[in-house]
């Protein structure tokens, strides 16, 4: 049975553009080589933290929402672990209302950018 998860996690800030995406790109491999499959990507960019982690004081977030088996983020926790370029990060199961509430957000973001196209063109 699948579940519904969220992953947030915290990118060096040392990192280019390029090396940054490569890593997310990574973390997406490992998720959909092993079933899994990605609902949403929110690139939330570079943001200052709440405290320093290993002498830094910002980071790049990330959010990945995806649906797996339970034994699969396991083996997505053990590569955040063996990254270095990976500051912090969490993962959790969504409950039927939290799934609900992420899908509204989700609708709503995209009916935002497509209105946004509207009135550009």
């Amino acid at each position: 049975m699948l579940n519904h998860y969220e992953a947030v996690f915290i990118l060096t800030p040392v990192l280019s553009d390029a090396q940054m995406k490569e890593t997310v790109e990574k973390f997406k491999t490992v998720l959909t080589d092993n079933g899994g499959t990605i609902v949403n990507e929110e690139n939330w960019g570079l943001k200052k933290l709440a405290y320093p982690i290993q002498k830094k004081s910002t980071g790049f977030y990330t959010l990945l929402q995806f649906d797996a088996d339970p034994s699969m983020v396991e083996k997505l926790e053990t590569q955040f672990r063996r990254d270095e370029r990976v500051l912090r990060f969490l993962t959790f199961r969504l409950d039927k209302y939290a799934y609900e509430y992420a899908l509204k957000r989700i609708n709503k973001s995209k009916e935002t950018v497509t209105t946004e196209e509207v009135k550009e063109n």
